[in-house]
């Protein structure tokens, strides 16, 4: 018998001694998703009368419990574990039958009407969607605010563009700022695209797909309770394999690749404060060296960097795990979750890490915005229309190998000075044709 502190049975017992892989637990979204589906299986049973009204109040309202977080300490079980979630669906029967008290059994009562095989990756499906929208969404809106409220700022701020790390035609640091902008919102938009498919549920299925031991009424009366919406396309397709949760963790690969991008210009902006670019000034956090007096690291683009790299790793872990979709079932579903919910708390982390403690108090250089934006020979591509082609590239390597400016030159060369006045208007450059 299951004791004050430890409410788990016999099975969680044999699963905590048969799996100490990492000591990291299934994530708790899980674990609270199991304890809601638990309660508003309970209750559909009643319902249905196949069910003793009483028992299943009380096991409704310990899954309540559970899904409040009230009992996450007695969810022990390591995520490495049997690849179908059973031994998490057993820790989950055993705690509530314990809560529940006399007469409410872990399988029959707590577990009617489900298998692991549907439950487990429920609860892994509903637990991502739930912290997605709860989360990381709001994070996202929130540094695309962040940067578009910069971009705003900044729209009439000419700066060097650059491509192949070398001197381009001008932008406006604004440009650069919007294009980072829309960059996080259409990976909130893709994020949320996936969340469609993400919610269809296996719910029902039982051991295969089939639904055996589950009145027919029971999947669609439990999802109605759980406040979902129509039942998957096909519940096979539901059972048997987790491409939903591939496509979403994709999403999520794609926003870290943005924000990989993102962070990375940031740090090549900002670089300095002597050797660099210095056309940013990041904020001064905390001192960057231990022996070097005065120095600042991009610290807060350096945990985004880092946060990326661990995203884009999870995703190949959730992939070739996804893979494992054997017949009926996919038994890998616990490393998916592990990978899944990690991604989704740290990217919701590093973004607001992002638009807080960075962009926010970003200020840009502008004299030397100016002065590299006027020095920069590209800006001679504004002359082709004028002089052609051939021409403007003798002024281009004339003032590459005297130091000189483009407009020093070109005249010089003996283009006029109306026809260089409308050429090399910075803004107008950078503005440049609008479709």
């Amino acid at each position: 018998m299951a004791t004050q502190q430890e409410l788990w049975g016999s099975e969680t017992s044999k699963a905590i001694d048969n799996f100490p892989v990492s000591g990291e637990p299934v994530p708790a979204p899980v674990v609270r998703w199991l304890g809601r589906i638990k309660a508003a299986a309970a209750r559909v049973n009643a319902e249905l009368g196949l069910l003793d009204a009483d028992v299943a109040e009380r096991i409704a309202r310990a899954g309540d419990e559970v899904a409040n977080g009230e009992h996450d300490d007695q969810f022990p079980i390591d995520v490495f574990q049997t690849g179908s979630g059973t031994s998490s669906n057993t820790n989950a029967n055993e705690v509530i039958a314990n809560l529940a008290g006399d007469g409410a059994h872990p399988n029959d009562h707590v577990n009617m009407g489900q298998s692991s095989n549907d439950v487990f990756p429920s609860a892994v499906h509903l637990g991502a969607v739930d912290a997605v929208r709860s989360e990381l969404l709001p994070a996202l809106e929130r540094l695309a605010g962040s940067l578009g409220r910069k971009s705003n700022e900044w729209a009439d701020v000419v700066k060097a563009g650059r491509t192949h790390m070398m001197d381009a035609v001008p932008v406006t640091l604004g440009q650069e700022f919007g294009g980072y902008a829309a960059q996080i919102a259409l990976g909130r938009d893709r994020v949320r695209d996936a969340l469609g498919r993400t919610v269809e549920i296996p719910l029902g299925g039982t051991a295969t797909g089939t639904g055996l031991n589950t009145h027919p009424e029971f999947a669609e009366r439990v999802r109605e309770k759980l406040g979902l919406g129509e039942a998957p396309r096909d519940r096979f397709e539901a059972q048997a394999s987790r491409d939903a949760l591939v496509e979403l963790h994709g999403a999520l690969k794609v926003v870290a690749v943005s924000l990989t991008k993102i962070a990375n210009d940031l740090v090549l902006m900002g670089s300095g404060p002597r050797t660099g670019l210095v056309e940013l000034r990041l904020p001064e956090l905390q001192k960057g060296s231990s022996i070097m007096p005065g120095k600042v690291n991009p610290v807060i683009p350096e945990v985004v960097l880092q946060v990326a790299a661990q995203v884009i790793g999870n995703d190949t872990a959730v992939t070739v795990a996804a893979t494992q979709g054997a017949l009926e079932l996919n038994v890998r579903v616990p490393v998916i979750a592990r990978n899944l919910f990690e991604s989704i708390g740290i990217l919701t982390s590093a973004s607001q890490l992002l638009a807080e403690k960075c962009v926010d108090g970003l200020e840009a250089n502008e004299d030397v915005l100016r002065r590299n934006a006027e020095s920069t020979p590209a800006i001679a591509t504004a002359l082709n229309p004028h002089i052609g082609y051939d021409r403007a590239t003798e002024i281009v390597n004339e003032a590459v190998a005297s130091e000189r400016t483009i407009r020093e030159v070109a005249l010089e060369k003996g283009v006029d000075e109306q026809t260089l006045d409308q050429a090399l208007d910075l803004r107008a450059m950078a503005r440049g044709t609008k479709t």
